[in-house]
């Protein structure tokens, strides 16, 4: 990974770099060096919350492909197969109703 920029711990090829920098921000107003920062930042402060996601998700399709394993006859969806994903928190209960509204569009 020599050849790519290193940018507020960021590893960037250079093709992306380029196309950032020939490609993308041209017009926005937005400088290039500025951009990599505020990625990296973003990166450093979402990344550990991404991984725990990935972990999770991970988890709950192990649990998913052990039940379909177990029950490799079942025609599905059935009550049986929405009670364990329920169970194992991957289907949550419906929440209030809600309403969204925009502001100057």
């Amino acid at each position: 990974m020599s050849d790519r920029f290193e940018i507020n711990g960021l590893k960037i090829h250079p093709a992306l770099y380029k196309l950032v920098e020939d490609e993308i921000a041209p017009g926005t107003g937005v400088d290039v060096q500025s951009f990599w920062s505020a990625l990296g930042e973003l990166v450093k402060d979402l990344g550990p919350i991404n991984k725990a996601l990935l972990h999770t998700r991970n988890e709950l399709q192990a649990k998913i492909d052990e039940w379909h394993a177990n029950n490799p006859d079942a025609s599905l969806p059935n009550e049986a197969y929405i009670e364990f994903l329920k169970s194992i928190g991957y289907l949550l209960p419906e929440g209030d109703d809600f309403v969204i509204e925009t502001v100057d569009v």
